[in-house]
């Protein structure tokens, strides 16, 4: 049977993950792991906007071999952009993102950034009605990734299958949790889970 590690219990972290660009603010409580981002912090590379922000607030495990990485999140956003979910990175020129970025004045957008030779794209959908709380997983298969959220009780949809240039299947991957706060301050994440199967698994 596929091993399952939890990383984030009440009040713990687990010792083996490690911080990117750590927040100012962030504590550990008996619910979840509150993150509170700095402000104009973001990861983002040249495409459409030109800027080239890699500065967001990581927390990630390496991990080799095939797994599925998995969070829920409940949010509170102020700003437009604010945003908390999963990450994959090998560099900052070569990772993937998947998140709510919200957006003050209409639908906010579910979805995936996907960056590969210093260049980000990114797939969206409108999350209406709006909610603030969201699970998500990212499946690694050899050098492939399959990005899915919840969207009913077992019910994960997929929002993006997508594959990383420096990723040769065989190496250590960084992957875990992130938060951004593009604009300002002000926005809080709360991680009440982040789980970790190595193997693979059937979609559900």
């Amino acid at each position: 049977m596929p091993l399952q590690n939890e990383y984030i219990q009440p009040h713990i972290l687990d010792p083996s993950l490690q911080w990117f660009n750590p927040p100012r603010q962030y504590q550990v409580d008996e619910k979840a792991l509150i993150i509170k981002p700095d402000a104009q912090t973001d990861f983002w590379q040249k495409t459409h906007y030109g800027f080239t922000p890699d500065n967001g607030h990581f927390l990630f495990a390496e991990l080799a071999g095939d797994f599925v990485l998995s969070t829920t999140v409940i949010f509170y956003p102020r700003h437009q952009y604010d945003q908390a979910g999963l990450m994959i990175r090998f560099s900052p020129d070569c990772w993937l993102k998947t998140s709510v970025e919200y957006e003050p004045d209409g639908a906010s957008k579910l979805g995936a950034v996907v960056t590969n030779h210093g260049y980000s794209d990114w797939s969206t959908q409108e999350l209406l009605p709006f909610r603030n709380q969201i699970s998500l997983r990212i499946r690694r298969e050899s050098s492939d990734y399959i990005v899915e959220y919840l969207k009913e009780i077992n019910l994960w949809v997929q929002l993006r299958m997508a594959h990383l240039f420096e990723d040769d299947g065989r190496q250590k991957v960084k992957a875990g949790i992130y938060a951004c706060s593009p604009i300002n301050v002000g926005y809080e994440a709360q991680f009440t889970s982040l789980q970790i199967l190595s193997g693979r698994i059937s979609q559900a």
